[in-house]
C-alpha cells in the first residue's frame, strides 16, 4: 500500500468539465523526505474557477479525454510521453484519449521532489522524481471512478475492473466509458490510500507507446518560442560586448532608428537591444548601431594561457574532494609512477532552437512564453527586474528545440535581459527577444575548461595501488542560488562528480580540486551530463593505461576491480558479450580495427559502451559501431531509453571529434555550425542499445548516454593506432 502523504485538502472538484485529480506537494515535508504528495485543490473551488486548472496533474474530461499535467519541460527527451505513461498505467486508460498539458509554474503543486521546494527540468530527475507521484495520481483517479460506478451500478467495488478506458462489472453486463463516470466520480471522497499495481500487471509501462509529442512535432503544429506572435509584438535583438565583461561607453542610435521599420533602440544592463516589427529588420538596426565598449574591466585571456595557468595549478595541493588511504605516500613510495594530463575545452550548448523567448508586460504583471526549464529561478529572477512579485509572473512552458541544460541558466540570463527590454519601453508592447546562434556562440555561457592531472601507481599484481586525480576549473555553482548546497568545503561536487565517486577498488585515492572563478571570467553553467562530461574521459581513459601497463584485458581489468559495484559490472559485462569483446573483428583491407570500452555512472544510471573504429594508413578513422548497455532501473519507455541512448552518443561524439570553443584576447572564436560543427548524419555510427532489466526505481536517461562514448572512442583509437589520445576535440591528432 502507498499512502497518499499528508493529504490534508482533499476535494475533487464537480462540473461540467468533468473530473479533476489535483496533486501538491505538501510543503517542507516532502521535501525533507521526497515523499510524493496528493492533495486537491482549495476547498470550495470549481472546475470553473480560477485556482482550478493550474493545479491539476490528471483531468478527466466528460469526452473520456484524460489530460496528464506535465511540471517538467519537452526539450526531444521524451518526458510528455513518459509522465503521461505512469498516469495512463495506474489509471488503465487508453493510451489514445490521453493528452498532456504544460504545467503552470508554481512550485508549491508541481515542485520537483528531487530538488525540493523548486520547480524546473534538469539533472536526468524528470521520471526518477515523478515516477510515485503520477502513478499515485492515476490509482487515485481510477479508484474514484470505480466507487462512482460502484454506487451507481449498486454493486461491490471489487467486482468492477478497468481496462483501456472503460470501467466494466462483468456480473452485470454493465460498462461505462471514463467520461460518463466524470462528474460522479468528481463528487466521491479521495481515497486515503491506493495500491500501486505490481510491476507484472504492467500494461503500458515497460512497452512501446508512441510519442505524445510526435504528431504535433510532424506536422508543424507543436507550438515552439519562435511561433509565438502576439498583437502588436516587437522583436528584439541586442547587440552584446564582444568580450566578458565590458559595458556600454556611448552608443550612436542614429543609423540604427533611420532603418526602416525599427521601432526603438533601449538601452539595457547587458547591450544595447533594437526592436522592429520582425527579425530581420531588428538585426540590420542593431547591424547599423555605433557602439563604444568600455572594456576596462573586460576579460582578455586566451584558451592557452588558461591550460597553461591551469597546469601549474594542478601540481600543487587544492581542495580535497575525496581521500582514501594516503596517496600522496603511497606514490612517493612507488617505483614506477604513471602520469596523464588530459584537457578539455570551452564548449557550447548548440541547441538546434536558439535562445529565444515572448514577453508581455501590462499592470496585472507579466506574461512570459518560452522553453521554460526554470521556473522557479526565472518567476524570481524576472520578477526582481520588474518589481513584482512572484506570482505575478506568469510562465507558459512551450516546447524547446534542446536546450542540453542553456535553458536552466541560473542567472535567467535571456529571461532577465527581455524583462529588462520591456521594462525600457514601458510595457507598451509585447516583446519577442531572439538570440542568433552567433550571439550564443559568442556571448553565452560555456561548459568550463577543465585539466586532469592523474597520478598511479600499480602493486605486484598490477592492479591500482594509489590514485592521485588533481581537477582544475571554474565552479558552475559559486555564485548562484545553489552554491550553498552544491559546493562544501571548497568543492563544487558537479566539478568532481564521476571522479570523486570513482568505483573502482582502489586502497590509496584522493582526488583535488582547484577552482578558477576569480581567474576566468567565462560564463558557465552545466552543460548535458555536466562534470561527467570530463571526469568519465579522463578516468577511464586512464583505467585503460593502467590496463594495458599490467598486461590485462580492459574488460577483465575492469571487472576485477568493480566488486563492489554490481551495477557497474553488470553493464560492463552486457555490453562486452553483446559487441563480442575478445573475438576478433573482421579485417579490413589496409586498414586497422579495433574496440574500445568505457563504463560510467552519472544521475544513478549505469551505462557501458563498446566502440568499433576502422582507422586508415593517413590516421583518418570511421565509427563503425556502438554498443551500449544501460542500467535505469525500470524501463518506463524503451522506445524513449533507446533513443535518449542514441542522442547522448552522437551529442557526446560531437564533443569527442570536433567541439571547441576557443578564446584568444578574449574573443570568442567560433561562431555557428561551421567552426563549431556538431555530428552529421553521415558520422552518426551504429548503434545498439540494450536495457537491463530492473525492478529499481526508474534513473535519468537524458544525460548518462554521453560521458562514455569519448573515453570508449579514444581506448579503441589506442588499440588501434597504439596512440593515446588525452586532449578533446580528437580532430585531426591521429594524422599529427
Amino acid at each position: 500500500m502507498n499512502r497518499i502523504a499528508n493529504a490534508s485538502r482533499r476535494d475533487f472538484l464537480k462540473a461540467g468539465a468533468g473530473l479533476t485529480l489535483a496533486l501538491v506537494l505538501p510543503g517542507a515535508h516532502a521535501a525533507s523526505t521526497g515523499a510524493p504528495g496528493i492533495a486537491g485543490a482549495a476547498a470550495g473551488s470549481t472546475a470553473g474557477s480560477a485556482e482550478f486548472a493550474p493545479n491539476a496533474f490528471v483531468r478527466i474530461g466528460t469526452d473520456n479525454s484524460v489530460t496528464v499535467i506535465a511540471k517538467h519541460l519537452e526539450m526531444g527527451q521524451g518526458t510528455y510521453t513518459g509522465l503521461a505513461t505512469l498516469v495512463a498505467e495506474e489509471l488503465d486508460a487508453d493510451w489514445a484519449q490521453v493528452v498532456v498539458e504544460a504545467a503552470p509554474a508554481d512550485a508549491a503543486r508541481y515542485n520537483n521532489l528531487s530538488w525540493g521546494p523548486a520547480q524546473g527540468t534538469g539533472g536526468s530527475s524528470a521520471i526518477a522524481n515523478s515516477f510515485e507521484q503520477m502513478r499515485q495520481a492515476g490509482a487515485t483517479a481510477r479508484a474514484m471512478l470505480v466507487q462512482a460506478a460502484a454506487e451507481r451500478w449498486k454493486v461491490p467495488a471489487g467486482e468492477i475492473r478497468v481496462k483501456a478506458g472503460v470501467v466494466s462489472h462483468a456480473k452485470s453486463g454493465r460498462k461505462a466509458r471514463f467520461g460518463e463516470l466524470a462528474e460522479a466520480a468528481a463528487s466521491q471522497p479521495v481515497p486515503q490510500q491506493v495500491t500501486l499495481k505490481d510491476p507484472k500487471d504492467f500494461q503500458l509501462i515497460g512497452r512501446h507507446a508512441p510519442r505524445k509529442d510526435s504528431v504535433a512535432k510532424t506536422t508543424g503544429s507543436a507550438q515552439f518560442t519562435q511561433d509565438v506572435k502576439l498583437p502588436g509584438m516587437l522583436v528584439a535583438v541586442v547587440a552584446h560586448p564582444p568580450r566578458f565583461g565590458a559595458t556600454v561607453k556611448s552608443v550612436d542610435e542614429q543609423a540604427a532608428r533611420a532603418v526602416a521599420g525599427v521601432a526603438d533602440v533601449v538601452r539595457i544592463p547587458t547591450g544595447v537591444a533594437v526592436l522592429a516589427r520582425d527579425y530581420w529588420t531588428a538585426k540590420k538596426g542593431r547591424d547599423a548601431l555605433k557602439i563604444d565598449w568600455d572594456e576596462s574591466a573586460a576579460y582578455r585571456g586566451s584558451s592557452e594561457q588558461i591550460l597553461a595557468d591551469y597546469r601549474k595549478l594542478a601540481a600543487t595541493p587544492g581542495a580535497i574532494a575525496r581521500r582514501d588511504g594516503d596517496a600522496d605516500d603511497a606514490l612517493g613510495k612507488a617505483t614506477k609512477v604513471f602520469e596523464a594530463e588530459f584537457a578539455f575545452p570551452f564548449l557550447a550548448h548548440a541547441a538546434m532552437e536558439p535562445i529565444n523567448c515572448v514577453m508581455r508586460l501590462d499592470a496585472n504583471g507579466c506574461e512570459v512564453w518560452n522553453g521554460e526549464q526554470f521556473q522557479t529561478v526565472d518567476q524570481r529572477t524576472v520578477a526582481g527586474v520588474l518589481g513584482l512579485k512572484p506570482e505575478q509572473v506568469k510562465l507558459n512552458m512551450l516546447f524547446a528545440g534542446g536546450s542540453f541544460g542553456r535553458r536552466a541558466n541560473p542567472q535567467s540570463d535571456y529571461l532577465v535581459e527581455t524583462a529588462h527590454i520591456v521594462k525600457a519601453i514601458g510595457g507598451r508592447a509585447p516583446v519577442k527577444l531572439v538570440w542568433s546562434r552567433e550571439d550564443d556562440m559568442r556571448g553565452g555561457h560555456y561548459r568550463p575548461l577543465y585539466l586532469h592531472r592523474l597520478r598511479a601507481a600499480l602493486d605486484a599484481q598490477g592492479k591500482p595501488l594509489a590514485w592521485a586525480n588533481s581537477i582544475v576549473g571554474q565552479s558552475i555553482l559559486t555564485g548562484t542560488a545553489f552554491e550553498a548546497v552544491g559546493v562544501k568545503d571548497g568543492v563544487d561536487g558537479s566539478s568532481v562528480e564521476g571522479a570523486a565517486n570513482l568505483p573502482y577498488a582502489i586502497p590509496h585515492l584522493q582526488v583535488e580540486l582547484h577552482t578558477t572563478n576569480a581567474q576566468v571570467k567565462v560564463p558557465v553553467q552545466w552543460w548535458r551530463a555536466v562534470g561527467s562530461t570530463h571526469t568519465a574521459f579522463a578516468t577511464e581513459v586512464f583505467i585503460d593505461e593502467l590496463a594495458v601497463a599490467a598486461g590485462a584485458d580492459p574488460v577483465t581489468y575492469r571487472l576485477g576491480l568493480l566488486g563492489a559495484h554490481p551495477r557497474h559490472a553488470g553493464v560492463l559485462k552486457l555490453a562486452a558479450d553483446k559487441a563480442g569483446w575478445g573475438k576478433p573483428l573482421a579485417p579490413a583491407k589496409a586498414s586497422r580495427r579495433a574496440r574500445g570500452v568505457a563504463v560510467h555512472e552519472s544521475f544513478h544510471t549505469f551505462v557501458a559502451q563498446v566502440v568499433e573504429v576502422t582507422v586508415a594508413p593517413d590516421g583518418s578513422f570511421k565509427l563503425d559501431r556502438v554498443v551500449c548497455a544501460v542500467d535505469c532501473g525500470v524501463a518506463v519507455n524503451p522506445d524513449v531509453i533507446r533513443a535518449q541512448m542514441e542522442g547522448g552518443i552522437g551529442f557526446g561524439l560531437a564533443a569527442a571529434l570536433s567541439g571547441a570553443i576557443t578564446l584568444k584576447d578574449g574573443l570568442v572564436e567560433q561562431s555557428n555550425f561551421h567552426d563549431y560543427p556538431v555530428l552529421r548524419i553521415d558520422q552518426m555510427p551504429k548503434v545498439e542499445v540494450h536495457i537491463v532489466p530492473s525492478a529499481a526505481k526508474p534513473t535519468g536517461v537524458g544525460e548518462p548516454g554521453v560521458p562514455p562514448i569519448a573515453p570508449a572512442l579514444a581506448n579503441a583509437l589506442y588499440a588501434a593506432t597504439g596512440k593515446r589520445i588525452r586532449t578533446l576535440p580528437i580532430g585531426e591528432q591521429l594524422k599529427a
